[in-house]
């Protein structure tokens, strides 16, 4: 016999329980495209405290739709070997091009992020960050639905040892900081200097290279990195993506051991 009331109170005590694991973190990932996704897989199978906030109903970001809703992405040599590390099956096109099924990608991404012990709230949007000494040091959130509707409720808040902005091209968390705060951003001009027209070599290769942290305690990865840097585009090719996250989570890992 099922009982619809101990559905739901088992829905909220489940729910529950993950929100209070999540409300102190090493890490709080801002965005769950594929850069957010392979961050928060690699910091959480090193045993770190990761959530992972995504404001859309599902995760994956742009590569679901692939290229113009081809749902085929294209990664470069140098980033198969993630792709095989969550086993996704790559095929050769050209020398230096593979293709991967959308769907798939992002299936595996996100379960080998949860089973590596990363929570995930969907649904959920970043509106604000905590500040102590010009240092980033946690995340202000509320429900995506609150902010659709335009509501004026209040939020909760998510102490962090370091934050990542994955939220894509427009660098929300980033953007922020640059809004409400005297913070000085680590770019040329100290602001967000916004993305370029398309270039994929070039935006392949930015990418990776402008991970980093971007103020204290705020560190940006995937697109995210470009809007901030002023890099091109890319398009669908995933691979400086995938790399991208993977390096924020390893300087990430580095400065927690320090």
């Amino acid at each position: 016999m099922l009982e619809e009331v101990v559905i739901s109170k088992a829905i909220i005590d489940g729910y529950r329980d993950k929100l209070v694991r999540s409300l102190d973190v090493d890490v709080a990932i801002c965005g769950g495209g594929p850069a957010g996704l392979v961050c928060a897989e690699t910091l959480a199978r090193a045993g770190k405290k990761v959530v992972l906030f995504e404001r859309k109903l599902c995760v994956g970001g742009g590569m679901w739709g692939g290229g113009m809703l081809f749902n085929e992405i294209v990664v470069q040599s140098k980033a198969k070997s993630i792709l095989d590390e969550y086993r996704v099956k790559a095929r050769k096109y050209k020398p230096n091009y593979y293709l991967a099924d959308s769907v798939e990608c992002v299936s595996s991404l996100a379960y080998h992020a949860v089973h590596s012990g990363a929570v995930i709230l969907n649904c959920v949007s970043v509106e604000d960050v905590m500040i102590r000494k010009n240092r980033i040091c946690g995340v202000v959130i509320n429900w995506s639905t609150v902010e659709i509707a335009n509501l004026h409720v209040d939020p909760l808040t998510v102490k962090a040892k370091f934050v990542v902005d994955t939220t894509g091209h427009p660098c929300e968390v980033v953007g922020v900081v640059e809004r409400k705060t005297d913070i000085r951003l680590r770019t040329k001009t100290g602001k967000i200097l916004g993305e370029k027209s398309m270039w994929a070599d070039l935006a392949e290769n930015a990418i990776e290279k402008h991970t980093k942290e971007i103020c204290p305690g705020l560190f940006v990865s995937g697109m995210c990195a470009s809007s901030v840097f002023g890099s091109p585009r890319m398009g669908p090719i995933f691979g400086g993506m995938l790399l991208s996250g993977k390096k924020a989570a390893r300087l990430i890992l580095s400065r927690l051991k320090s």
